[in-house]
């Protein structure tokens, strides 16, 4: 049996109107602010709970924001979804989380389900399967408020917010050659999202600066869509690589899971790092400073990502008028480790 406190009660009990205490809950300027503390303070002391279904039928929304990731088994993910969350929390919406697991028929289904739902609108972060954006098209001329955020794309037009990429991939490659690393493999994974694109032209353009060679055979696109494709394909790119009559001396890694599983290959094959070749990657996982050796990385502001995409999504919920769409590129910190040493 549900014994929830209800506006009614509150009202009952305070002796006033039931939407005195509706606008006083959502601070109303046309409530005084005595009248709002008694109301707040009862609420609390009884445990009311809004809700949420009929303040949704009476504003014409449902109150709920969908979020489609790639999974939600990643730390740079689950900061971004941490971002995301606090500020719906805040707004008084709850966001309802599904899994593209990097599959397109897969993230579409989970649009469908969202859709059908009747959210007030859609953040997404493509699966790396996604080229065609006119699903996303269709639903956002059906009057769907879409943001795109952490990888971009032009197959829509709309806000977007990400890390800066290729200043980050700069960053990096910049890093190895200041440490005097000159044959500089570059691993990403074969997407045509921006995130991929924009980390590679990145590194290209820091090689080109330093006056160094771009070499193909130190250039590894490959398809990364779960663990376990990811892990063959990397194995026999680190094999390649190490095989060549003039090896790399260091790897940069485009992705949160390349740059790890990295890692571990390079050490399950007897390689030193970074005597024999040393690693730099995008990552936000905590655990880079605990590894052997402690890892360099590209830092992104996660929870900015998240929060920021949050608020643009709001914003078009909520604009009666059109206003011009952004993109948001905010900075990424490169975080000096063992594992780029000093040669």
């Amino acid at each position: 049996m549900n014994n929830s406190v209800t506006l009614r009660d509150i009202a009952k009990a305070l002796n006033i109107s039931a939407s005195t205490v509706s606008r006083a809950l959502t601070d109303s300027y046309q409530i005084g602010p005595e009248t709002k503390k008694k109301v707040l303070a009862y609420a609390k002391l009884h445990h009311y709970i809004p809700n949420r279904m009929a303040r949704g039928l009476k504003e014409g929304r449902s109150r709920s924001i969908g979020v489609v990731v790639c999974a939600i088994d990643n730390s740079f993910v689950a900061q971004m979804l941490n971002g995301i969350d606090k500020f719906y929390t805040e707004q008084g919406y709850q966001i309802i989380i599904m899994q593209s697991k990097e599959l397109y028929e897969q993230e579409k289904a989970c649009i469908d389900l969202l859709y059908a739902g009747g959210i007030d609108g859609l953040l997404i972060s493509p699966s790396y399967q996604t080229t065609d954006f006119s699903y996303l098209n269709e639903l956002q001329s059906a009057g769907l408020p879409i943001v795109l955020f952490d990888r971009l794309s032009d197959g829509i037009n709309t806000h977007k917010v990400a890390a800066d990429h290729l200043k980050g991939a700069y960053q990096a490659t910049q890093h190895l050659i200041n440490n005097g690393y000159k044959a500089i493999a570059h691993i990403n994974s074969n997407t045509q999202l921006n995130m991929a694109t924009a980390r590679f032209e990145g590194y290209k353009k820091a090689l080109t600066n330093a006056g160094l060679p771009i070499k193909n055979d130190l250039i590894k696109f490959f398809d990364t869509t779960n663990l376990t494709v990811l892990n063959k394909n990397l194995e026999l790119a680190i094999h390649e690589l190490m095989s060549l009559k003039e090896k790399p001396d260091a790897i940069f890694t485009a992705t949160d899971s390349l740059t790890i599983r990295c890692l571990i290959l390079l050490k399950q094959m007897k390689y030193s790092i970074p005597k024999d070749v040393a690693l730099i990657g995008f990552s936000n996982t905590d655990l880079a400073q605990a590894l052997s050796p402690p890892l360099s990385t590209i830092n992104q502001p996660a929870f900015e990502i998240g929060r920021l995409a949050a608020e643009k999504l709001l914003l078009l919920i909520n604009s009666k008028n059109s206003e011009p769409f952004e993109t948001l590129l905010l900075a990424t910190e490169l975080q000096e480790r063992d594992s780029t040493l000093m040669r």
